[in-house]
């Protein structure tokens, strides 16, 4: 009978080996909690046996999880979540209808898709919010997956474009300067510095928000002139012209005629007095036709001094193109974009449970319910019953290793006495069987 008890304490020691060998293996893992072997005696008697009887051996009882709080280290992510205090993050399985598993790993990171999802592929579940971020349902059925936008807002395609610069008044001819440098008359080509004076870049964007280069060339046409001393009825010129020029890409949207610009005497801007409205043309690499009114308003001027750009602005612009993300102390996920705006995409779904020791593992520091573990109790971080969420941290495991060291020793101790004792009643039994009348 000795051999079978101590047997029994044998197999007990080896089982409390293996579940510290796994705690102290598993020290470097997110999330992770440490187990605990308890265990239980054997006692075998009659209802009709008076007295002490001598005990069995020994069961194991259960391996319960210990689920006290781990210490956090920093991340830089705004995805990597720790909980201070109680609860549990919920994750689903193959989207709306897989299964729902817990987690206090909050190591998260996004798909193809741009779902929120964790290191086995399960997706972050969330409450849904308004845009005050405001909890509108709750709830296990009211959950969802946490998809961050890509865009935010509808693009716009410019329309209006407000130039203003300032011409010199000094400025060359280029059909001069042509005739001059090449002995050719003045023909425009954007690919040739000696045929316009300056030019101004800036973008614009097409229905689709494309961003699209587009270049102004201004070239000089007439300057003032003196009247001819041979001609009596010449008489002295005092106004100038300039021709501007637009291309998008390489599409000249300005079409065959130039916007004409006509200065004083006093340089200042006497026509166009308004908006040019430009023909209709589709730029290549626009995603449609381009209708684009340019206005160089009252400010434009020939004065002295050097070819300036002072305003070149436009009423297009693309969605805004996700920028940012973060979390909150409370769970609310927050993207901002590029354009400014900025979404409430939801609150972290917080569980708890009545007996968190109930729970079944499934590994990778996840678990899902049971029965002893009662039914998932839904709620929000920071709110009663539920710890306060830590954006940019992990919770470590919660195993303290020294503590682990010693229950290895005591644990190893315990399976040494017990091999020693089947070593002995082995011993016993020898002599028994050696034993002669």
């Amino acid at each position: 009978m000795s051999f079978y008890t101590s047997l029994s304490g044998l197999k007990g020691a080896q089982t409390d080996l293996s579940v510290i060998a796994n705690n102290v293996a598993n020290v470097g893992t997110v999330g992770f909690k440490r187990s605990r072997t308890e265990f239980g005696d054997l006692v075998s008697s009659s209802p009709m046996q008076s007295g002490n009887v001598a005990g069995q051996g020994t069961r194991l009882k259960s391996i319960t999880q210990q689920f006290g709080q781990g210490g956090f280290s920093a991340s830089d992510r705004a995805l990597d979540l720790a909980i201070s205090g109680q609860g549990f993050f919920a994750t689903r399985s193959d989207g709306a209808g897989g299964r729902l598993s817990y987690t206090r790993n909050g190591a998260f990171g996004l798909d193809d898709q741009r779902n929120v999802i964790d290191a086995r592929g399960n997706f972050l579940q969330v409450l849904p919010v308004d845009s005050y971020g405001v909890v509108t349902a709750t709830g296990i059925s009211a959950s969802r997956n946490l998809q961050v936008p890509l865009t935010s807002g509808q693009s716009q395609a410019t329309s209006n474009i407000d130039i203003t610069v300032n011409l010199p008044s000094d400025a060359q001819l280029p059909a001069d300067r042509a005739v001059y440098n090449t002995g050719n008359p003045y023909e425009f080509d954007r690919f040739d510095p000696n045929s316009y004076n300056f030019s101004s870049a800036t973008s614009v964007y097409d229905a689709a928000g494309n961003e699209l280069p587009a270049t102004v060339y201004y070239t000089r046409t007439t300057a003032p002139a003196a009247a001819d001393p041979n001609d009596p009825n010449s008489v002295p010129t005092t106004d100038s012209t300039w021709q501007a020029r637009m291309f998008v890409g390489s599409t000249e949207v300005t079409g065959t005629t130039p916007i004409e610009m006509t200065f004083d005497g006093n340089g200042n801007l006497t026509a166009p007095t308004g908006g040019t409205t430009l023909p209709n043309i589709q730029p290549s690499g626009a995603s449609g036709p381009l209708s684009l009114t340019v206005d160089f308003g009252t400010a434009t001027r020939q004065a002295a001094g050097a070819f300036s750009l002072g305003n070149f602005a436009q009423d297009g612009f693309a969605a805004g193109q996700f920028d940012n993300i973060s979390v909150g102390s409370d769970g609310l996920v927050t993207a901002t974009y590029s354009n400014g705006d900025s979404q409430a995409l939801g609150k972290i779904m917080m569980v708890n449970f009545a007996n968190p020791a109930g729970l079944r593992q499934l590994g990778d520091a996840s678990w899902s319910a049971t029965g002893n573990s009662g039914e998932p109790l839904v709620g929000e971080a920071s709110s009663a019953g539920f710890g306060v969420l830590q954006s940019g941290a992990l919770e470590q495991a919660n195993v303290d290793i020294t503590e682990e060291l010693v229950a290895l020793i005591s644990a190893q101790r315990n399976f040494q006495a017990n091999a020693k004792a089947i070593e002995t009643a082995n011993t016993l039994t020898q002599t028994i069987v050696n034993m002669r009348s």
